[in-house]
This record gives C-alpha cells, structure tokens and sequence, in this order.
C-alpha cells in the first residue's frame, strides 16, 4: 500500500491562515479520495510560511471495482416509463436484463464499473482541492485563471511503494506536478528530489526549514525563555502570538534585545501590546518589578554577526513605535490633568452609540443612574458605583486607546490613578468590561460588580427595546456574551437580584419577560457545560423567583445531585405514576382532588404510613424551603421513596368503594403537592 506525499509550494501565506489551511487541505483531500473508493491508515497536515503539506500513510492502490443492479419497470409497463429508465441508466434495451418477479418480468439495469488506480484518483481529486480551495482572501498572478491566498509555484505529488516514488501526472494552469521541493528561500534555496515522506522531512531539516508548527513553536518559547533566564528576566506568555510566529518563520532563532531606558515608564500594557501588534515581539519583564525592559524578536535566518544587525534594525523600528506611544501617553495625562478624567471624556455625548440608542454620553448617563441603583444590592457604595460609572468610558477618547483600542478599561484605570480618583473607582475602570469571555475572571470588588453589570445590562434592554436581538448564529452586538457576563457576575458574587426589576429599571420600554427567558437560554447553556441536566434546569425555572439567578442554581444544583441518588431516581417515578393516576381521575371525574384527605379512611398499614411520612416531611420541608436549604429539601424528600414505594406495592387507588377512593386520590394529591413544591417535576425527563 502506498504513502502519499503533497506539498503546495507558494510564496508566503499569512500566518493567521495555516491552522485553517492545514485542516481544509486534509479534509478536502481525504474525503475525495474516499469517496472515490480509496482508504488509508494515517493522515496529517502540516505547513510552513511557503507550503501547505499532506502525509497519507497506507492508501489502497486502487478503488473497487462496482457492480450495481437496478430494478427497473415490468416487461409490459408503457414506453415511456421504459424509455426513462433507460435514461436514468444510461444503457440501451438490449443491455437490459428480464428476470422474473413475483408479479411478473421485470427489466433490470447491470452496470459495472472498474476499479481506478489511486494516482489517477488523486491527480483528480487535487486538482478539485486546489482549483476549490476555500481561502478567506485569494487573488490572481499572471494570464491564469487560478486563484491562490499567494502565488502558487510548485506542486510536489508523489506516491511511494516498496518498489520506490512514482510522481503522480497531473497540472493546474500549467504548474506540472513533480517531485521537486527547494529549501529555506535564503539559507538553501537550491531545489532538489525527494522520494517520501520521512526523505521529504528530513532533507528539508537539512535544507534550514523545520516543517512542523508546532516545533518551530516549541523551539522559539525554549530558546526565548532561556535568554531571558539567562538575563535574570521573565518572557511574559502570549500563545496566541507565539503561534503567529511560528506561521511566520521556516527556520526561527530568537534573539533578545533590550528596551531603551525612555520607554521604561510606559504601562507595560502599553509596552507589550505596541511590541505585539507592531512588530510581533515578545515581551520580557523584570520579575522584581513586573516592569518591561525587554523583548525577543524571532529572525527566519541565522546570520554571521548572531542577529546584531537584525536586532538594530528592529530597535530603531521599536523605538519609533515607542515614541508615539510615549507621546499618547505623555499628552493624555496632561488632559487628565488639566481636565480631569470626567473632562477627557466629556466628547463621549459627540459620539455616536447607536442610531437608535443615542450617544456614548447618554449612555453613561444610563449606566450612571443604574449603578447606583444596583450598588446596594452587591454591596457597593451608590455614590462611589455613580462615579465609577461616569468615568468608566471616559479613556475610550484618549490618545493611546484611540491608537490601541484593546487597551480601553487598562488605560482607564491608570488615568484614574493619575487623577487620583479612589482606588475601587480605578479599578471599576478597569474590570467593568468584564468577564467578556467565558474564562476571563470575574470581578468580585463590589463596585467594579455593579458597573460591569450596569454596562452590560444597559447594552441587553437597549437593543431589545429597539428588537435587535440575536438571530441563528447572528450576534453583532454580542449580546449572547453580554448575558453570559451578567449571569456569571451574578454566580460568582453569589448576588441575590431581582433581574426583571433591574431590566425595568434600566430601559422602562423593554419586554421584561422576554429578555428573562433570554437570560435562562443562556443560563442552561452555561450550566450544560458545568453537568447540569437541562431538564433538571426546566424544572427549577418553572418556580418562583426564576429571576433570581443564584437560587435558580441552588435549586437546579440539589435537585440535580438528588436524582443521582437511588432515592432521588425512585421518587420521581413515585411520583409521577401519582401524577398520573390523579390527572386522569381529575380528568375523567371532572373534579380537582387538591383537599380532603383524612387518615381515618385508610384501610392499609401502608396507607397509614403515608400519611405519617407526609405530614413529617411537609412540616420539615416548609421551613426547609423558606432557609433555601435546598440539600435539607432534598434529604426530607428521600424519606418519602419508601412509603411511596410500600403505597402503590399494598394498595389499589381507584377502589370500588368511592369513598376510599376519593380519599386516596386526596392522598396522592399530596405527593403531588409536596413534590411540587420543590420543583416542577413534570418537565423531568424519563
């Protein structure tokens, strides 16, 4: 069985399309050579900057050869029907076949089809790949009609057996496969042949080109880290970057260049996002002081002089970029100065929000007033939540998040200091746009947890009164993570809130109701990922107070360990053969048997027993419920599985005497009750 070796050879592919690439290619590729009746035992994708690579281990030699039969019309069905089976078979009358059939003789259609050598198939199927190729952005070169993400040069194709490599014959707008490749474009561009895989890999290692990803990745964070121990430094981690530079180098060698000393005073905020965007640098920071005072940056070559003339070249480049980013810095404290920090942001009411939503000034305004009503409820002066509130936005008119807007709320926070503002308003800068991730901590200071909610509820009631609400997979305003974000502030603080009123009180024209059931769509979702059974959720949300998000899970919580339990899984069966037996009898009587049961009419020691493990456990689980001890709920239900069990095992509820009946039905309308009373059993699945 042959290995396959493909390499797409171009001129430099952006580095935030390989991961992407890599996965189409192979799932492009693999799933048309299955299809085409070909299979194989191994496959991978790798690149570099100029190639796209796939590896197939064990492929089939060719496809199978297929023979289908199909039935067609009887023998003496009209010509018309004949005629269009013959068409849809593309076969004449005499290669028809007439077998006989339980209601006579019918024709039937043999077709075969011969196996295809897999070159043949591969040749097909990479042309349809790269002619396809789903690029985000591709572009044309040339008189040619093909389109790549960079100029395409090369193809490399090649099946390898025992008896050796055989280049599969095909082209793409001239470009005739091969078994050429070439190595690093300056280290060792010479082309040469390969004859497989493990030949491919290893004279391209030779060649100054490290063929995997993930090992140019592993190479530059070792080496990169060991300069900056070796300095007594720390390199500050970023793998999202370090996957970037990985896509950008064939041959990476760090090198460790330090930050001139008039850039030091710089937030190292500012420092590590201007080095990152700009220029791809790694930031390197002094443990003692958490400040940053170096960097790495990672050639594609080595050098005769050990990247001294590569490191000058980017120090002048760095310290331009430095020296805006001092001057923005320099001039928004003059502002915060002269101005203060509500002054600097004082522009906010000339910036539009949205059309229909007003200006960003307005909308502090309606984060301010908000703030302070939900400040009591997490534990937060209103006074100090009103001001936070007020400036919270105000460094998204400064220079530096003008130039780095990812830096808003950062900035924020220093400008408050500056303006020494009281440390929980700096920090309420800072943290109110969190969490904007489903792994970003969450602020717990108290009044840093009532501007992000106010922010984030402010943004929810606005775009659903004005019914832009989130559609399929739409979400242009992200108001899935802004709901995401109010549910965990909520969690985490443990916050007892009313979050209809909060709603009301934030945007009076909003549908309360429908943004809550928003809110709960998005609260099974996140505690889905945590285990807890969307049923389970149904069933809580259906109480009262389900705009109380933290005893919504409380509840969910319990009754979810509950049902893990024998007893819990019991019961609820109980319980639902009550339901049963009652609803029909309701149904069927035309009565509601909700009252009336008296122990006097109990015949079975059973029954009696019931009734005592009823009363004992609504007399616990009343007080239980109004403590919200949920577990002590939960503990007091379990007592109920045994009797429950005993009843239905000892007694016939629809008895022949009515009014033994009657009062049995009263005795489950209890059960019901009770169980009720602790969630909404009947949306429990099972």
């Amino acid at each position: 069985m042959p290995d396959l070796l493909i390499e797409l050879f171009s001129e430099e592919m952006p580095a935030r399309m390989q991961g992407r690439a890599r996965e189409d290619l192979k799932k492009l590729v693999t799933d048309g050579l299955v299809e085409a009746g070909l299979t194989y035992a191994h496959a991978q994708a790798l690149s570099t900057p100029r190639r796209l690579v796939l590896a197939l281990e064990g492929l089939t030699k060719e496809s199978p050869n297929l023979r289908e039969e199909r039935k067609g019309p009887k023998t003496d069905a009209p010509q018309p029907a004949i005629d269009g089976f013959l068409r849809s078979t593309g076969l004449s009358m005499d290669q028809l076949e007439v077998r006989d059939d339980k209601k006579g003789q019918v024709y039937f259609a043999v077709t075969e089809k011969p196996g295809r050598p897999a070159a043949e198939i591969v040749a097909d199927v990479l042309e349809r790949t790269i002619r396809n190729f789903p690029w985000p952005k591709s572009m044309r070169w040339g008189s040619g009609s093909l389109r790549w993400v960079r100029p395409l040069h090369s193809i490399l194709c090649i099946l390898t057996d025992e008896a050796g490599a055989e280049v599969v014959p095909m082209s793409v707008d001239g470009i005739e496969a091969g078994n050429i490749t070439r190595g690093h474009r300056f280290m060792a561009p010479d082309a040469f042949a390969v004859t497989g895989f493990d030949d491919y890999a290893a004279k391209l290692k030779a060649a100054k080109v490290v063929l995997d990803s993930e090992e140019r990745a592993a190479t530059i964070w070792h080496d990169a880290q060991n300069m900056a121990f070796a300095r007594g430094l720390e390199l500050v981690e970023d793998k999202g970057l370090l996957t970037e530079v990985a896509g950008l180098v064939e041959w990476p060698v760090a090198l460790l260049g330090d930050i001139a000393d008039d850039f030091l005073g710089l937030p190292p905020e500012v420092l590590q996002t201007s080095m990152k965007e700009h220029q791809k640098f790694f930031s390197v920071k002094n443990p003692k002081t958490g400040r940053i005072e170096g960097f790495v940056t990672v050639a594609n070559r080595e050098t005769a002089d050990n990247g001294e003339t590569i490191l000058k070249g980017n120090l002048k480049v760095l310290s331009a970029r430095l020296s805006d980013a001092k001057f923005f810095w320099e001039n928004d404290l003059r502002t915060v100065k002269s101005e203060g920090l509500e002054g600097m942001g004082a522009g906010l009411a000339n910036v539009t929000f949205h059309n229909k939503l007003g200006s960003q000034g307005a909308r502090v305004e309606r984060i301010e007033a908000l703030a302070r009503e939900i400040a009591p409820v997490v534990g937060a002066s209103p006074d100090l939540a009103a001001e936070a509130a007020r400036v919270a936005k105000s460094d998204l008119r400064s220079e530096m998040v003008y130039e780095f807007p990812e830096l808003q709320g950062i900035m924020g926070r220093y400008y408050a200091k500056s303006a020494n503002l009281p440390e929980a308003v700096a920090d309420a800068c800072r943290d109110h746009y969190a969490p904007l991730g489903p792994s970003d901590d969450v602020p717990t200071e108290p009044v840093s947890v009532a501007v992000a909610l106010a922010d984030k509820i402010d943004t929810l009631t606005g775009f659903w009164a004005i019914d832009e609400k989130p559609t399929g997979s739409k979400d242009p305003f992200a108001l899935r993570r802004a709901a995401l974000g109010v549910i965990r502030l909520v969690l985490v603080n443990g916050l007892r809130a009313n979050l209809a009123n909060w709603f009301g009180k934030a945007n009076a024209e909003v549908d309360a109701s429908d943004l809550l059931a928003f809110f709960h769509d998005r609260l099974k979702v996140f505690l889905r990922d945590q285990g807890v059974r969307h049923d389970v959720i149904d069933a809580v949300l259906a109480m009262e107070g389900a705009d109380d998000l933290t005893l919504v899970v409380k509840r969910a919580e319990a009754l979810g360990a509950f049902l893990k339990t024998d007893d819990g899984e019991n019961l609820i069966q109980g319980f639902k053969r009550a339901n049963n037996i009652l609803t029909q009898a309701e149904e069927k009587d035309g009565v509601e048997y909700s009252f009336g049961a008296d122990p006097k009419f109990a015949e079975d020691d059973s029954e009696k027993a019931l009734f005592a493990a009823l009363d004992a456990a609504e007399a616990a689980i009343g007080p239980a419920l109004k403590a919200e001890d949920f577990a002590a709920v939960m503990a007091e239900m379990a007592t109920l599985r045994a009797p429950i069990d005993a009843f239905f095992t000892a007694v016939q509820v629809n008895s022949d005497n009515a009014i033994v009946r009657r009062n049995r039905l009263n005795l489950l309308s209890r059960i019901r009750q009770i169980c009720l009373s602790v969630a909404d059993l009947t949306k429990l699945e099972g």
